[in-house]
């Protein structure tokens, strides 16, 4: 009796520099592990696909409680008072320690990210809802998105794999 392939889909809704990460790195992670791997984006999630933004997804710090001032270099677990988050600056100054702090590591930017991952075999796909319901088309995602496909389709194509969403 032949084993079935494990499979695993992950659902990205946020469109956010730390939510874009954590489909990705377990993507590619199961992908190294023979995993089938699919990923649906919804919502702002599709910022991660879309052309015009998948380069210029932030992190803002506003209702952010887990940031830490650890991250910006000032030792211990203080978090950032919420009210700094919302002076001017502060989301390209948040993202640009993030991105500081990837490139040390040699973590790839998300679009080479999703490159890797399609060049591994992983599926993307984009919600059709959340299409319709920003305007959007196949042409303004990137290279890779297979399709447009609804929920329905995502569930009956992910049949017996484990879900994860983000």
């Amino acid at each position: 009796m032949a084993e079935e392939q494990r499979k695993i889909a992950f659902i990205c809704s946020k469109g956010n520099l730390d939510m874009a990460y954590p489909a990705l790195v377990m993507g590619w992670a199961a992908l190294g592990n023979g995993i089938d791997v699919t990923i649906f984006f919804t919502f702002w999630g599709m910022d991660m696909i879309n052309k015009a933004r998948v380069d210029h997804l932030e992190i803002p710090p506003v209702a952010n409680a887990s940031m830490k001032m650890n991250m910006m270099g000032i030792p211990g677990y203080i978090g950032i008072p919420q009210f700094l988050g919302a002076f001017p600056g502060m989301t390209p100054f948040a993202t640009s320690l993030m991105k500081q702090k990837m490139d040390k590591l040699g973590v790839p930017p998300v679009s080479e990210y999703l490159q890797m991952l399609v060049d591994g075999g992983a599926k993307l796909y984009a919600c059709k809802m959340s299409v319709d319901m920003f305007g959007l088309k196949k042409e303004d995602f990137i290279d890779g998105v297979i399709d447009i496909v609804t929920a329905g389709d995502f569930m009956d194509m992910t049949e017996g794999a484990q879900i994860i969403f983000i």
